[in-house]
């Protein structure tokens, strides 16, 4: 790989991923899912993923690798636990590329000129597009492919500048809103500031865009191996992209609260229904200039984090190909672009096949919550294990407090995978489990070396998923659950059991042969650096 990317580059590739088509849609989801008490939703979800974050900033400077999100666990925990980590994270960052294209083509249905062709109104239905909205949307994949494919530094280029006009554009919409139509009384009306109780804020987190839209920090941990400074430039990205993120984030959701007419409340918050969010309130407040901005963002935000993550994804193939967990081929890196072409390729294929499956931003973006939850509880464990089975371990990133700071972000990863409510976190968290037998093919394959300590060591992961499921079907009515245990006592339970998993977690701890690989090159580097000089 090629390391061209400065800190600029890097932050500026975690805020696209970030604000995306969650912006677009994700205030007035929010906002149908918990009211007004929305807003605490962002605050609560900014601060989890914000001490997830520091973990994996911590990984990804100890280990500046191409797609290093999906081979921490590997590190930590050798192949049956890295396995199902890098397969959760990596179907879950592949699926958000289809999404952002379906995000530009549901606002461009909502075009009000007269002058637009009546094709246009009937890309998208109501909740799913039509066999042209599906066509136009595989354009934008296919775009998103060409820009990725040619080299490293147009894709930085084109990210930077687009990046620039998702800070502000977005930040002019919060504060045209509240300048234009800010009705105070939206947050004490139809209901009260939280209408649906505080669990319906605590689900807005995990499946109305919160965790979708945060989750755009991974970028830069999987840039790390393409960054000229990565022990520098990767937690100042990964933080510094969240905390400016969820300045906006709050700005908007905000913005819409006060900006919603009171006469669209007659039926609840609930009841909103919009197709292009922010762009049907610029309208119905007559700030057509607005509405104009949004609907051309519409393609320009969505598009540079599809963008970003068609190159994001294609390091996880490859991070995944260095795992042995696809065919080597396909983590081949082309020797005049330094690109992975052909892993992106095989995500090009994926993406279409998610396009099609689920033809709507709302019914993929709870999913794709949901399964990237699933990659995060690995990240303090394989944090704070590296730290017991190898601390000779170079760390240029040691962050201070990871005993606390750990266990807090594992808890909280736990917490925000049960408010996912039933069925939804079983369907996920069992589609994450059905990719083992490719695991086994591969383990066969190998004539099971080591299979049972690789077993042993990521029997806890397996364990985990299987109770958080049992905990979600049996949990309290309030998320969905067959109220076994009442509301109250369900957080106390998955936060205590998953402490003891977390422990279990890092008893498990393996020294694998990542480790000795990692500690000689870090050394080869110093000799090369001492013998310059």
């Amino acid at each position: 790989m090629q390391k061209k990317l400065g800190t600029l580059a890097l932050t500026m590739t975690g805020v696209g991923s970030i604000i995306g088509s969650g912006w677009l849609f994700g205030a007035w989801k929010a906002a149908k899912v918990s009211g007004p008490a929305a807003l605490l939703a962002w605050v609560i979800g900014m601060a989890a993923i914000i001490l997830i974050a520091l973990v994996y900033a911590e990984l990804g400077a100890t280990f500046p690798e191409s797609g290093g999100a999906v081979r921490f666990a590997q590190h930590s925990h050798g192949s049956l636990a890295g396995f199902i980590a890098g397969w959760a994270n990596w179907i879950a960052i592949v699926s958000v590329i289809p999404i952002e294209a379906e995000a530009s083509i549901q606002y461009m249905s909502s075009w009000p000129w007269h002058w637009v062709p009546a094709w246009v109104h009937q890309l998208y239905t109501g909740d799913s597009l039509t066999a042209l909205g599906l066509a136009l949307a595989g354009v934008l994949v296919v775009a998103y492919f060409l820009i990725n494919y040619w080299t490293i530094q147009l894709f930085a280029r084109v990210n930077t500048l687009i990046t620039l006009l998702k800070l502000v554009i977005p930040a002019t919409t919060a504060i045209a809103l509240i300048w234009a139509g800010f009705h105070p009384g939206n947050f004490h009306r139809a209901g009260g500031f939280a209408p649906y109780g505080w669990s319906s804020v605590l689900t807005a987190i995990a499946t109305s865009g919160v965790v979708f839209a945060f989750n755009g920090f991974q970028s830069p941990v999987n840039f790390a191996g393409e960054a000229k400074n990565p022990n520098r430039s990767v937690p100042f990205a990964v933080v510094g992209s969240i905390l400016i993120s969820g300045i906006i984030y709050l700005g908007l959701q905000f913005g819409f609260i006060g900006a919603v007419q009171p006469g669209m409340l007659s039926h609840g918050w609930s009841g909103i229904s919009l197709n292009s969010p922010f762009a049907d309130l610029a309208v119905s407040l007559g700030l057509n200039w607005l509405a104009i901005v949004l609907f051309a963002d519409a393609f320009v935000s969505p598009s540079g984090t599809g963008i970003t993550y068609t190159a994001s994804t294609a390091r996880m193939v490859f991070g995944m190909t260095e795992n042995g967990w696809f065919p080597a081929a396909l983590g081949r890196i082309h020797p005049r672009f330094g690109i992975p072409r052909r892993a992106m390729w095989l995500n090009l294929v994926l993406g279409f096949f998610f396009l099609f499956m689920f033809r709507g931003w709302g019914q993929l973006a709870g999913v794709v919550s949901v399964a990237t939850l699933v990659s995060y509880v690995t990240g303090p464990v394989a944090a704070m294990a590296l730290r017991k089975t190898a601390p000779d371990l170079p760390r240029p990133l040691r962050i201070r407090g990871m005993n606390v700071l750990a266990p807090a972000a594992f808890v909280m990863a736990s917490l925000i995978l049960y408010w996912a409510r039933w069925p939804l976190t079983g369907e996920v968290i069992f589609v994450m489990l059905v990719g083992l037998p490719l695991y086994l093919y591969y383990q066969a394959k190998g004539r099971w070396r080591g299979f049972a300590a690789q077993w042993k060591s990521g029997l806890w992961l397996v364990a985990y998923l299987v109770w958080m499921i049992v905990l979600s079907l049996f949990g309290s009515r309030a998320f969905g659950g067959r109220n076994v245990i009442p509301y109250g006592w369900d957080m106390v339970v998955v936060a205590v059991t998953s402490l003891a998993f977390y422990g279990w977690g890092i008893r498990s701890g393996l020294r694998t042969k990542e480790h000795t690989v990692a500690v000689e090159e870090m050394q080869a580097g110093a000799r090369e650096t001492a013998s310059a000089r």
